[in-house]
């Protein structure tokens, strides 16, 4: 069959396709043409693809979605080491869509845009801060006149393909900004942008217990509303479990209301003390996110696959870890068509495999636990292009590479979406 009459552009092979969204545990190939995903069945003929890649022995799932993040960088801010750069870091452990979550408000939005979300690889998606400054500006997020909760709604009806919801984050309440601060001005500024833009809300709480009136327990069940989320659930600072181990009631209340839980691990928002024993007693979050930015890249190189790995060893299975990496957050965010591998969905495709051995994993307060297993990522597939491929399994053999493959020509260039 000639070249340019074969069915697919590629064809990903003899891989076990987990696709919580389809409900999809088997093994399966998986064809793409144009950048689409346009069969995912056993057995699919590879005469009828340009390109094989056999994945025997590997995990064939959505291109992983990490729910927050921080890309931006905003110069000349000192405060532009605190992003990271998308396509280094995420395409090489399976994410395709990154969400950066409040980095930004709409004050600089349009550079965001046209610096990081329209030159990137990797899917970059933003919740907008309803702060003007962001966290570029970290002042602005403490100052209450700065947050423009019509301004914020605007914008993010202007880009509905882009902006995925509001953000509000890092308001304290008490000394030293008493003589600023309405205990609750930060989050029902950002609730209420999001029920202007009708988007959900993501909230990074500061809890004070020296001011009263602003508790925990009054954010998750009376503030948020369902559909909104509660980002690093399982940091120190939270009352989530009680002394005995077990899941306090309001918890419960809570994911009963309809409000969601994420990780949000970060430099030093994640303590096994928390989240091993509500994963023990029942509470898994409801999304994996690395809360990824240059301090918690850097001391453990946290990434998607790393935190995926973490909680498969506290006990979550291969299947949950991969759901809560890609059609739950795709659900949060109200992006169905994200997160699957769905015949028609964009072709974001991760091939990951499971490693067996003695592997230490860390949290934020300096404890460790000890593990057996951790996911390695094989191949990432961004809209139907090779985007990573350590092992070169997209690849011919040395010996039989004509002599114009002189180049990956799969990869773009810096700056250049492929």
């Amino acid at each position: 069959m000639a070249e340019q009459q074969k069915k697919y552009d590629l064809l990903i092979a003899n891989g076990q396709v987990i696709d919580p969204a389809n409900g999809l545990n088997a093994r399966l190939d998986v064809a793409v043409n144009e950048g689409v995903i346009v069969t995912v069945a056993r057995g699919i003929p590879k005469e009828d693809a340009k390109i094989v890649i056999d994945v025997k022995g590997s995990y064939v799932t959505p291109g992983l979605i990490d729910i927050h993040t921080h890309v931006y960088p905003l110069l000349p801010s000192p405060s532009r080491l605190y992003a990271i750069e998308p396509d280094s870091h995420m395409l090489r452990s399976g994410v395709t869509t990154a969400v950066d979550v409040g980095t930004a408000g709409w004050r600089d939005f349009l550079d965001f845009k046209e610096s990081i979300i329209d030159t990137s690889q990797v899917r970059v998606l933003a919740m907008l801060n309803v702060a003007a400054g962001g966290m570029v500006r970290m002042i602005s997020e403490q100052t209450p006149s700065d947050m423009h909760p019509e301004i914020t709604a605007a914008v993010a009806k202007q880009y509905p393909d882009i902006i995925v919801g509001v953000k509000a984050a890092h308001y304290w309440a008490g000394k030293p900004f008493d003589d600023i601060h309405v205990p609750w001005a930060s989050v029902d500024s950002g609730l209420k942008a999001a029920g202007l833009a009708d988007l959900p809300f993501m909230i990074d709480f500061c809890p004070n217990y020296e001011s009263p009136g602003r508790s925990y327990e009054e954010l998750v069940l009376e503030k948020l509303r369902p559909g909104d989320i509660h980002t690093h659930v399982f940091a120190k600072q939270f009352p989530i479990v009680d002394d005995n181990g077990k899941v306090l009631p309001h918890m419960r209340k809570a994911r009963e209301r309809g409000v969601y839980f994420d990780v949000g691990h970060g430099a030093g928002s994640f303590w096994f003390r928390n989240g091993k024993r509500a994963l023990d007693d029942g509470f898994a979050p409801d999304t994996l996110s690395t809360d990824m930015h240059y301090a918690s890249v850097k001391p453990a190189g946290l990434d998607q696959l790393l935190l995926m790995s973490k909680f498969m060893n506290m006990g979550m299975s291969l299947e949950d870890v991969i759901k809560r990496s890609t059609s739950e957050p795709a659900k949060l965010i109200r992006r169905p068509d994200l997160g699957t591998l769905s015949v028609g969905a964009c072709a974001d495709i991760a091939v990951l495999r499971a490693l067996s051995g003695d592997f230490g994993y860390v949290d934020c307060g300096g404890a460790r636990l000890q593990g057996d297993s951790r996911l390695d990522c094989q191949l990432t597939i961004r809209e139907g292009n090779v985007a990573y491929d350590t092992n070169g399994l997209s690849m011919p053999d040395w010996r039989e590479a004509p002599e114009e493959y002189w180049k990956m020509p799969f990869l773009p260039g810096p700056g250049q979406k492929a």
